[in-house]
């Protein structure tokens, strides 16, 4: 005898299901009806006839809505998953205090107005105030989840804060942080100190990209390698290469996020994928882009700069220029002055999801 898979015990499930609701959902319209018109009638026949019929209709739509239905659950159960494995336990119970408690509050918060309401609005209310104060509860333990007494800071934090294989705590370097080559410069200013710790995932996958039959990956991947090795010959920085490794695992960035939590240290990256994945679960993460954004000088219209005009823009006149930083400066009526570096005002400062642009006007002598 066949097994029943998962599919076809659900779409039962949900037929069920749909055909529940459909049928309560007649019934009230039916007595809402009643209610409103005391005048008129139905018969028992009638009413038995009519709910079936719709019962019916929210079965057969619900039959062929169920493997639709059942592929959006499991994908949603398999995302769920894969966050969950990657979020700290500490953090999974400070949410779930949250929940009971938003819970224990919207029940204390129904009984208010249990009586002064009729009992038709009170359920419609109260599973709203239940939803409401429950999801309040359980995102703000998510997100506080260092603050809670004897979870986010008891001996489990602690723990997660030791040595691991005799690795200190440090800052994690991230594959595209060290192609990049800019965290060269940002150490020897001192404003990033030490110790960094490079693990062999991140320099295999570095050894892979050197090895690269493309041209533009190979240079990337060995330009990276020659500024780990200059960080280690040139500056007064302790670099750890570490051994630790998770083989059940494939992705370098997920490996990143393990080694950071077991260590309690920090990644330094400048991806935005990683930064955002890593502030779900809790890590903390150094992004050089950010740093970058903050240092940008401010300019306010009025202001006066001087630039270099480098080729036409897209509209009619238009000239386009760079600062040292790489924000571009869009020059009105500067097409005539290509090659030519000339002053101007800022008129206006637009900041965009690509980055800044300054539009600007050429000044008039004086």
């Amino acid at each position: 005898m066949k097994k029943p898979s998962f599919a076809r015990f659900m779409r039962i499930i949900l037929t069920l299901l749909g055909s529940a609701i459909g049928g309560g959902l007649c019934a009230l319209v039916i007595r809402i009806y009643l209610m409103f018109d005391s005048t008129r009638e139905l018969e028992t026949l009638s009413i038995i006839l009519i709910c079936a019929g719709v019962t019916l209709l929210f079965a057969l739509f619900s039959w062929f809505l169920a493997p639709r239905i059942t592929r959006s659950v499991e994908r949603f159960v398999g995302a769920m998953e894969v966050s969950l494995s990657e979020t700290p336990l500490a953090q999974l119970l400070s949410s779930a205090v949250g929940l009971v408690l938003g819970l224990s509050i919207a029940a204390l918060a129904t009984q208010m107005f249990r009586f002064s309401v009729p009992e038709m609005f009170f359920v419609s209310i109260s599973a709203f105030v239940y939803l409401l104060l429950g999801y309040l509860g359980a995102s703000i333990g998510f997100k506080r989840w260092r603050e809670v007494p004897l979870i986010g800071s008891g001996k489990q934090s602690r723990a997660e804060r030791k040595i691991v294989s005799g690795l200190p705590v440090g800052k994690i370097l991230d594959t595209s942080v060290i192609i990049d080559g800019r965290i060269f410069d940002i150490l020897k200013t001192g404003f990033v100190e030490g110790p960094l710790i490079a693990p062999q995932f991140v320099l295999a996958e570095l050894r892979h990209i050197a090895d690269s039959s493309d041209p533009l990956r190979r240079n990337r991947g060995r330009r990276g390698l020659d500024v780990l090795s200059r960080i280690q010959r040139e500056l007064d920085v302790a670099v750890h290469i570490t051994d630790a490794d998770f083989p059940d695992v494939a992705e370098v960035d997920v490996k990143l996020l393990k080694l950071a939590k077991q260590t309690g240290g920090s990644i330094v990256t400048n991806d935005f994928n990683l930064n955002k994945v890593a502030d779900v679960t809790g890590v903390k993460v150094l992004n050089i882009n950010d740093l970058a954004g903050a240092l940008r000088p401010v300019l306010l219209p009025g202001e006066e700069m001087t630039v270099l005009i480098l080729r036409e823009g897209k509209e009619v006149g238009q000239g386009v220029g760079y600062l040292e930083d790489g924000t571009m400066i869009v020059v009105d009526h500067g097409k005539r002055h290509i090659g030519e570096t000339v002053d101007v005002v800022v008129t206006t400062v637009l900041q965009t999801s690509a980055g800044r642009m300054i539009f600007t006007r050429i000044k008039q002598a004086a």
